[in-house]
Parts: structure tokens; C-alpha cells; sequence
């Protein structure tokens, strides 16, 4: 049986990185989060699998140090990747950081990979804040939008397969870095 174009492609990143590495800098990847709920378990393992796959992902307490401007390097991290992955949770929408960054992801045009975590998509809105301009608000209203109006996946922390959920995530962050940019072959043909 023939394999499909792009599970040889796929298989040619996971076996050969640096072949995919070396057409694009910076990161790859921005993981948006809520810390507090996905820190340490979705988020966290995303950052360690893609990282193992040769991809280059951007998680803020994996890649920053101290000493370094919060905005700054989140925003550049969000410039230069070419995928975002938003890791919805029930808190999520309780983050100004996590609106900003998702909005600015939006407003960047980046492919953005919803996963959502112990929450539905019509769980999340924007709260209303007096001390948050109401430019703001509508701001991540659209940004919510767009993104909870997306394709994505969803993941139930208590009996959820992990595994699963890496594996397709991955794949899924695989399948748009193709998509956005192609990949270079070992004959440099670019697909």
C-alpha cells in the first residue's frame, strides 16, 4: 500500500529535524495557557513531545529567564512561530495574558490549534472588567472567537488518553507546518 504524500513527508521531519529545522528560525510553536490549570500537565508535556520531535516550541517557563521583559519576549515568541496551539481551560477566559496573547496570535494571522481541556467551546467567554478598556474586551471577544471557531481538539483531564492527545496534537502542528511553509527534501526540492 503506498503511503501518502504527507505521511512521507511527516515521517522525513520525525526522522530527519534538522532538515525542517533549517528553513525556519525562532520558534515553531507558541503555547498559549492558562498556567494555573495546564502548566504543569497539557501544556507542559506539548512543550517536552515537540521538543523530542525536533520541533522548536515557545512556552513561557521553558523559554524565558529571569531578567527577561514578559511582553516582549511573548510577543516575540508569537511573531515568530508559525503555529499557535491555545490550550482552553475552565480559567482561561479569567486571564488578561492569555486573551492578549491569543488576540495577538489572531491579529498576526497565525494557524492556531485549539485544544480544549475539561471545558466546551461555549463554556468560554470574555468576562467583563471595569478595569479592562472596553477596546480591550471587544479585542478578545473577536480573538475568542475566531479561535473557539476553530477545529480543534478536545481533551477530558480524568480519562483522557495523554498519549492520544500528544500524538494528535503533534500531528496536527505537523500538518500546518507543512501546510504554512513546506519542508525541504533531501534532493533540496522544496514540497
Amino acid at each position: 500500500m503506498q503511503r501518502s504524500f504527507s505521511a512521507v513527508v511527516r515521517s522525513r521531519i520525525l526522522n530527519h529535524p534538522s532538515d525542517f529545522q533549517s528553513i525556519s528560525r525562532g520558534c515553531n510553536v507558541f503555547i498559549n495557557h492558562r498556567g494555573i490549570d495546564t502548566k504543569k500537565n497539557v501544556a507542559g508535556l506539548l512543550f517536552d513531545h515537540l521538543t523530542r520531535i525536533g520541533l522548536r516550541p515557545f512556552l513561557d517557563s521553558k523559554n524565558m529567564r529571569p531578567g527577561d521583559k514578559l511582553f516582549n519576549e511573548i510577543e516575540e515568541g508569537i511573531r515568530s512561530s508559525k503555529i499557535g496551539i491555545a490550550v482552553f481551560s475552565p480559567r482561561y477566559c479569567e486571564s488578561y495574558y492569555c486573551l492578549h496573547e491569543l488576540a495577538m496570535m489572531v491579529e498576526n494571522k497565525k494557524k492556531i490549534i485549539p485544544i480544549f481541556v475539561d471545558v466546551r467551546p461555549s463554556e468560554l467567554h470574555v468576562k467583563y472588567s471595569h478595569s479592562c478598556p472596553e477596546n480591550e474586551l471587544q479585542r478578545f471577544n473577536w480573538a475568542l472567537g475566531e479561535a473557539k471557531y476553530t477545529v480543534g481538539l478536545t481533551f477530558d483531564s480524568i480519562n483522557g488518553d495523554w498519549s492520544k492527545l500528544l500524538r494528535k496534537a503533534s500531528n496536527a502542528v505537523i500538518d500546518n507546518l507543512i501546510a504554512s511553509e513546506g519542508v525541504l527534501m533531501s534532493d533540496n526540492q522544496v514540497v
